[in-house]
């Protein structure tokens, strides 16, 4: 089964938006393979417009001449990617990257490149040509690259199955597909014709939709088709983006399970915005990173880095390596919220879920601005007897007879395994 679990990887977009270069990728890869892939971060995920030998920052260039083959097909720009040259496209770079013992992949957006449409390239493998299968009312409403496809025409999933046989004979291992979740529903069956043709190409990659907000009522679709999906828009270091985190997770939780898991979207950690200024750092707090793993964690959110890995702190190491926080994020399962209320000063929000090896997680979160102490009977997580509780973060245990007593730092989060 692809993506068992959710998948853990890093992202390029939070620190490079659409500039990344080879040189970078590789040295993230490097940084993984050497300090976190023995926790389980596996995938090197390279996002949007690799192909776009101009790109420079989170911002678009309106209409930029893009990379593209002769079938239509996107290409990494040699002069970012300088080993795709001589029509090698991300071959040697994925191979790279599977040498180190991780996982490559790409962003790509839907539908076929305006490029295409307008200079008529012909289909690979087919008689049809751009311009005959491009929907071109359907266009993205921030970005300028792509026209839809109308899966109606003849050559429409002829042009999926090539792109994916292209990423197939690059080994690619992950396809991130934009431009997609809030389309719907009108642009349901061109979903559904990307989904079959990636799934036919003869390689196992994991599908992740993006951008969101899905929609819950097509929770069902998502689940079928595809591995992950985002719940959110881009999510930023923002507090106020992390607390309405909450309300979509309690929505979206009962649908993950193996092999299809709603997406939280990346975790703007450590280094951010370096395209814009290498001291650019996420002004999420300390006690903000903790509550941000921790509901990702409990939830079964993907874990997808998004900062500059070569530069991260001690903190930041810290939070993404503490394995019994990670052991929940494969472990748990039936995770959901138990309650959400204010009790002094302070919002408090207690989530719980069973764990796979036995026992059963909770976690706390502190949404108020003050230091919080806070009694949480056993009975609320509908324990009747006295257990071990391990604090996750510190490993730290106690014997709790009918009741757990925590402090919360203010935006903090405490989580628990009971035994």
């Amino acid at each position: 089964m692809v993506a068992k679990t959710p998948p853990m990887g890093w992202n390029s977009w939070d620190c490079y938006g659409a500039s990344v270069t080879e040189e970078t990728v590789r040295k993230n890869a490097e940084f993984m393979a050497s300090h976190l892939k023995k926790y389980g971060w596996e995938y090197i995920v390279v996002d949007i417009q690799w192909y776009e030998p101009n790109a420079k920052s989170h911002e678009y260039r309106p209409f930029a001449d893009l990379c593209m083959d002769e079938y239509g097909r996107l290409l990494p720009a040699e002069n970012r990617f300088p080993s795709s040259k001589e029509g090698n496209g991300f071959a040697p770079l994925a191979e790279y990257v599977h040498s180190l013992g991780l996982k490559f992949g790409i962003h790509i957006m839907r539908g076929i490149p305006r490029q295409a449409v307008h200079g008529n390239c012909k289909i690979k493998g087919t008689d049809k040509t751009a311009r005959e299968i491009a929907k071109t009312a359907s266009i993205c409403a921030w970005n300028t690259d792509m026209y839809g496809v109308d899966p109606s025409k003849d050559g429409a999933r002829e042009y999926y199955d090539s792109i994916f046989e292209l990423y197939k004979s690059w080994g690619v291992d992950f396809v991130k597909c934009d431009d997609i979740c809030r389309e719907l529903p009108h642009e349901e069956d061109e979903l559904i014709m990307l989904s079959e043709a990636l799934h036919s190409c003869g390689r196992e990659m994991v599908l992740s939709l993006s951008p969101g907000p899905a929609l819950l009522e097509k929770a069902e679709l998502y689940k079928r088709i595809s591995n992950m999906w985002r719940i959110t828009d881009d999510f930023w270091d923002k507090w106020e983006l992390l607390y309405a985190m909450f309300e979509r997770a309690e929505k979206w939780s009962v649908h993950a399970g193996a092999g299809h898991f709603p997406d939280a979207d990346m975790l703007p950690i450590g280094a951010i915005l370096q395209d814009y200024d290498k001291a650019n750092r996420t002004k999420f707090t300390n006690d903000e990173q903790i509550t941000m793993l921790t509901l990702w964690s409990i939830i079964r959110s993907p874990l997808m880095i998004g900062g500059e890995m070569t530069v991260f702190d001690e903190f930041t190491m810290s939070l993404l390596t503490n394995e019994r926080i990670l052991a929940m994020h494969k472990s748990a399962r039936h995770s959901h919220q138990i309650w959400r209320r204010t009790v002094g000063e302070n919002e408090y929000i207690l989530w719980t879920a069973q764990c796979a090896d036995g026992g059963q997680y909770a976690a706390v979160f502190n949404a108020g601005e003050t230091l919080g102490t806070l009694e949480i009977p056993l009975s609320d997580l509908e324990i009747e007897k006295p257990v071990t509780a391990e604090e996750l973060r510190s490993g730290k245990t106690e014997r709790a007879d009918k009741k757990i007593t925590v402090q919360i730092a203010p935006h903090g989060a405490k989580a628990y395994k009971l035994l």
